[in-house]
């Protein structure tokens, strides 16, 4: 498991990566400024796809990295 800080490094990364500095910044700023349940957001965000297939989705990325 890493650290808090190396965490927060990563995640700005794939942030960054995936969504460009501006739109990642944004991303940020709604999460901290707007109250919300992370796992009813969570449940959403993933109730298209099958635990099986994030859990192969997530492989591939762990394997190209």
């Amino acid at each position: 498991m890493n650290s808090e800080m190396v965490l927060r490094i990563e995640g700005m990364k794939g942030l960054i990566a995936n969504l460009g500095h501006v739109e990642a910044e944004r991303f940020i700023s709604l999460v901290i400024r707007e109250p919300f349940d992370y796992t009813e957001w969570q449940r959403d965000l993933f109730n298209d796809i099958s635990v099986k297939e994030l859990s192969n989705s997530a492989m591939k990325e762990y394997k190209k990295n």
